[in-house]
């Protein structure tokens, strides 16, 4: 066992399955990286920039692609450098400040898709009512919410791995997660692991709650509305619902891979399921929200297909 004292860097050993393809998934996770980038930061200035969608549901959609842009940075740089490295090696501290980056991404996600869930219910509920509910001031204290609160939580997973006495050094994935060092612990994590069952509560269970009403509340007012009402439903929960699910099935894929023996599942694939969440994610939403939003979609038109 390596002694808990001596431990300052962690091996991911999970790149030993991919060194004959690592040019080549260099190349391909570069091109998905930029290609994120470039999406994101175009949706975030066509909101900025165009004062038709300074609104409260387009004010939403910029936090979360402010949260890809995040969320990729904190995984994409070090995936790249890891793959073309011959000794995959990763300081303590940076593996540190990778969960957090990685842990607090999927908080404000979750936090995102919840409160652009609660815009929804009230522009489709209460349309009347929707501009004296949602004001300017509610809309950037929800934001910090669902900034603030994750950020926040994911310090104290973090404080608590750091603290911990380790007695092994040897991770089993392609970037670091919590509960990889928290196995490797010498001595009881009952302490990490019920905040961590907190944190998952707050920040995953709850906020699905709120969904799941949510959307009851909206599908009663659609049947019981009038088709118009039915079509602005449609509109705009579809690709919320269609981020949503990706998402969660992505986040249930990776607690699966981590939770259970997955030895007898090949190893590209393992590694595929792990940071699924983290790699279609930043890429989807943009393309969802870019394509089904008239709004987004005609603004982006004008940019690329101005005539002369």
């Amino acid at each position: 066992m390596v002694n808990s004292t001596t431990i300052s860097y962690f091996i991911l050993n999970a790149y030993s399955d991919i060194k004959l393809l690592k040019y080549l998934l260099f190349m391909i996770i570069m091109f998905f990286y930029i290609l994120i980038v470039c999406s994101n930061v175009l949706l975030i200035v066509v909101i900025c920039m165009n004062r038709s969608l300074h609104e409260p549901m387009y004010m939403f959609l910029c936090s979360l692609f402010a949260n890809e842009l995040y969320g990729s940075t904190g995984f994409f740089p070090s995936l790249m450098i890891q793959i073309l490295s011959d000794s995959h090696t990763v300081s303590k501290y940076f593996c540190l400040l990778q969960i957090f980056c990685v842990y607090s991404y999927a908080g404000v996600e979750f936090f995102n898709l919840a409160i652009m869930c609660y815009d929804r219910y009230l522009s489709i509920c209460y349309p009347l009512q929707y501009n004296t509910r949602m004001t300017f001031n509610k809309v950037a204290i929800l934001i910090a919410i669902a900034w603030l609160s994750p950020l926040f939580m994911v310090v104290g997973t973090t404080s608590l791995s750091a603290s911990l006495q380790l007695c092994g050094n040897t991770i089993n994935k392609v970037y670091c997660d919590n509960y990889s060092i928290v196995k490797l612990a010498c001595f009881d994590t009952s302490v990490n692991n019920v905040y961590g069952l907190l944190v998952s509560l707050t920040s995953v269970i709850i906020t699905l709650i709120l969904i799941l009403y949510t959307y009851i509340r909206i599908l009663k007012v659609c049947f019981s509305g009038s088709k118009q009402t039915r079509q602005k439903a449609v509109s705009t929960c579809t690709p919320h619902l269609a981020a949503l699910l990706n998402f969660s099935f992505g986040c249930v894929f990776e607690v699966s891979q981590s939770r259970f023996n997955m030895s007898s599942v090949p190893g590209v694939f393992s590694i595929f399921l792990s940071v699924y969440h983290l790699t279609c994610q930043p890429l989807l939403n943009p393309l969802l929200y870019g394509l089904k939003m008239t709004k987004i979609r005609n603004i982006c038109k004008s940019l690329f297909y101005r005539e002369g």
